[in-house]
């Protein structure tokens, strides 16, 4: 008789389970209020969170002050209904999460959080190596800087691997500096030879 109820319950608890996800097939979480919590794991010391508009414009910025896993509860009552991101920039990825305000409520779309790969740059015995996985295929614009003037620049197309190597001239010691740029984002890397 135990084990017929038991077997009973667990049916009932896997229904509510379906039924649950059934209706929230879209990864939508809709919250009542104007505050919301996001999770990020495996967050570092250091790496940047940021909430931005639809124009781009940064409107929050914090520095993680620790590692492990980022729970943030954010309050969105001074947002006017309209499209946003949060935005987690580790060492070579960028996590981005949706936002939507509507009528007074938000919602998270699970579904649409995408990660941006950065583009990877070293720099070893006057070599200059620039490598970016691009799934997308979308160009690559790299600039060269030596002394705040440039130096070379070129739009690398592709393969969804793009890799370059510069070979630097030794006898140009000081400081340089290399901008990327992607998919209407900007990198910079500034380094000495």
């Amino acid at each position: 008789m135990m084990t017929i109820k038991r077997k009973v319950l667990v049916a009932v608890f896997m229904l509510a389970t379906v039924l649950n996800y059934a209706n929230n097939a879209d990864g939508k979480n809709v919250v009542n209020t104007k505050s919301v919590k996001v999770v990020f794991n495996e967050v570092k010391k250091g790496q940047q969170l940021t909430i931005k508009d639809v124009h781009g414009v940064v409107l929050y910025t914090e520095n993680v002050a620790k590692e492990g896993k980022l729970i943030k509860t954010f309050d969105f009552s001074q947002l006017i209904d309209g499209s946003y991101t949060l935005e987690l920039e580790k060492d070579f990825q960028i996590i981005v999460k949706s936002i939507k305000i509507e009528e007074g409520k938000v919602i998270l779309n699970d579904a649409s959080e995408k990660v941006i790969l950065k583009p990877v740059v070293r720099n070893e015995d006057n070599l200059l190596m620039i490598t970016k996985i691009a799934f997308d295929k979308q160009p690559l614009d790299v600039a060269l800087y030596y002394n705040n003037e440039i130096i070379y620049s070129e739009t690398v197309e592709g393969d969804s691997i793009l890799n370059r190597v510069y070979k630097l001239d030794e006898a140009l010691k000081g400081d340089y500096k290399v901008v990327i740029q992607n998919n209407g984002r900007r990198y910079s890397n500034e380094f000495k030879i």
